[in-house]
């Protein structure tokens, strides 16, 4: 057994071009894609999916939250999410009642485990929150939650297939 061995559909042998256009791709940030589900006070773009580069398995792209807005209650199922922040402060609400809270600024990381309810918040109110968001999956999971906000989503809701209706 070789330390290459492992299944997938496509030959090694010499001169092989399958991994030309099926290996290594490269998005350029200025290519990104917002022909995804959008939100009003957020300004989310598609970088790596499906339709993009064929990923099976992961959703990642880069998400922009206007000065003080915040979702409502929700939680996205059995996906597991990254939010990496680039720009701004990030404000997180989790817990049966939203009950416990975390703030993270530029070069932090959050993960968001499965079905953990929580409220995604700009804790800025005059500074937009720029992040990267990558989902264990490519399909868009939010199942709102019939619980009181933390927050309440005073100025702008999120409303979109993530997040219908704004969760409250």
């Amino acid at each position: 057994m070789s330390t290459h061995d492992h299944p997938h559909p496509h030959d090694h042998g010499p001169g092989t071009q399958a991994w030309k256009h099926d290996g290594v791709r490269v998005i350029p940030g200025n290519q990104l894609d917002p022909n995804t589900a959008q939100t009003p006070g957020m300004d989310r773009k598609a970088a790596i999916n499906f339709a993009r580069v064929g990923a099976q398995k992961l959703w990642a792209g880069t998400v922009t939250i206007h000065a003080n807005a915040k979702t409502g209650a929700h939680h996205h199922g059995p996906l597991e999410s990254v939010i990496y922040i680039v720009k701004g402060r990030a404000r997180m609400r989790w817990g049966e009642h939203l009950e416990f809270t975390a703030e993270a600024g530029p070069g932090d990381f959050i993960y968001v485990p499965p079905y953990v309810p929580h409220q995604e918040i700009n804790a800025s109110p005059t500074e937009a929150l720029e992040c990267v968001l990558c989902r264990s999956d490519g399909e868009a999971v939010a199942v709102n939650l019939d619980i009181e906000p933390a927050e309440r989503p005073e100025q702008v809701l999120w409303i979109d297939p993530t997040h219908p209706g704004g969760g409250v």
